[in-house]
């Protein structure tokens, strides 16, 4: 039984077209699902990805035009990020987001990697991050997480400089999104927020199994501890990361800009059932094995409320629909085909 690391993260937008336009135009990733919510047909379930929709890659949306605006708090989500190679490529899209009217924040130091933080059009926060220099540059891969790390005043004196940050900016203009900034390599990690550290802990480690790779806090300055859990050294790509708030802040709700749930791959159908009995066994409400004709999924909850989904590796988004025509037609699980005419009716067309 283990955890592979990300499988996707999903959240609610109230434009399809403009969710498409922005996350296919502005950021480049590609539409490779065009399908509707099983739970609730009427509306779309779009999904993002790399060409080829790998595993780890998929940013999805469920369309809730009429939802109010989702609230960040505890028991939700704080922001995503995707993976840039380095900090050319930050400049780079810091430039082009620049120039295509996105505000965006940083270069910020993280120590471990650096970042810019941008919002897209519901308000969803979504940072880049390079993959290097990784998590044991202060402390040895063998002992990681077992001690604080105080964040070095310089790097957090810097990030208050907004002057300074903000003339960082690549010089000339980018024409298109060049092949070392395409963001083809998913998802670096996630960020929610929690009431209490030690018990998510127990969630994610002792539960989950996930390594604690980082014990530190807010970069910005809140003094609030930030924890870091991923697999090996903190490979990106499998790290989940909670900022914590006292249980007097604010309640997450999900809504238009929020995220919904995010979702671990696991290898295979037998595994996702070993999972489901280990958590109902710790007396989690888990879901029945749900057939989301791309996978498989059991939902379940962190210790604040959070939807967690744990993914199936196979058959992917190939199962429907053949490679180099992802996402060009809407597509609808057998139970819904019925249903077609009705639902083609209702749905909004999309280009």
């Amino acid at each position: 039984m283990t955890i592979l690391g990300w499988h996707h993260i999903t959240l609610v937008c109230a434009d399809a077209r403009r969710t498409i336009d922005f996350y296919t135009r502005v950021l480049g990733l590609r539409l490779i699902k065009k399908t509707v919510n099983f739970d609730a047909p009427e509306s779309y379930h779009l999904y993002f990805g790399n060409y080829e929709g790998a595993v780890g890659s998929a940013i999805t949306f469920f369309e809730w035009a009429e939802a109010p605006r989702g609230i960040v708090g505890v028991g939700g989500t704080h922001h995503f990020a995707l993976r840039v190679p380095d900090r050319t490529a930050l400049l780079k899209w810091k430039r082009w987001l620049h120039d295509h009217a996105v505000r965006v924040e940083g270069i910020f130091n993280r120590k471990y990697f650096e970042s810019i933080y941008f919002r897209d059009p519901d308000g969803c926060l979504i940072e880049l991050a390079t993959d290097t220099p990784g998590f044991t540059v202060d402390e040895p891969a063998e002992s990681l997480g077992t001690a604080h790390q105080v964040p070095p005043p310089e790097l957090t004196a810097r990030q208050r400089d907004s002057a300074a940050l903000a003339a960082e900016m690549w010089q000339e203009p980018i024409e298109a999104i060049t092949p070392d900034m395409a963001l083809t390599h998913g998802l670096h990690h996630i960020s929610a927020i929690c009431s209490n550290l030690e018990r998510t802990h127990a969630y994610y480690n002792g539960l989950l199994g996930l390594r604690l790779v980082k014990m530190t806090e807010d970069f910005d300055g809140s003094g609030a501890r930030h924890w870091y859990w991923g697999i090996g050294e903190g490979r990106v790509g499998t790290l989940i990361t909670y900022f914590e708030r006292t249980n007097s802040a604010r309640r997450a709700q999900i809504g238009v800009g929020q995220t919904h749930h995010f979702a671990f791959a696991v290898p295979n159908a037998a595994s996702q059932l070993e999972w489901r009995e280990k958590l109902l066994s710790a007396g989690l409400p888990v879901s029945p094995v749900m057939d989301r004709i791309y996978f498989k999924s059991i939902y379940t909850r962190d210790p604040d409320g959070h939807i967690v989904e744990l993914a199936t590796v196979d058959p992917g988004f190939t199962a429907d629909e053949p490679l180099e025509s992802l996402g060009s037609a809407l597509k609808l699980p057998p139970w819904l085909e019925p249903q077609r005419a009705v639902l083609e009716r209702l749905l909004p067309p999309l280009p």
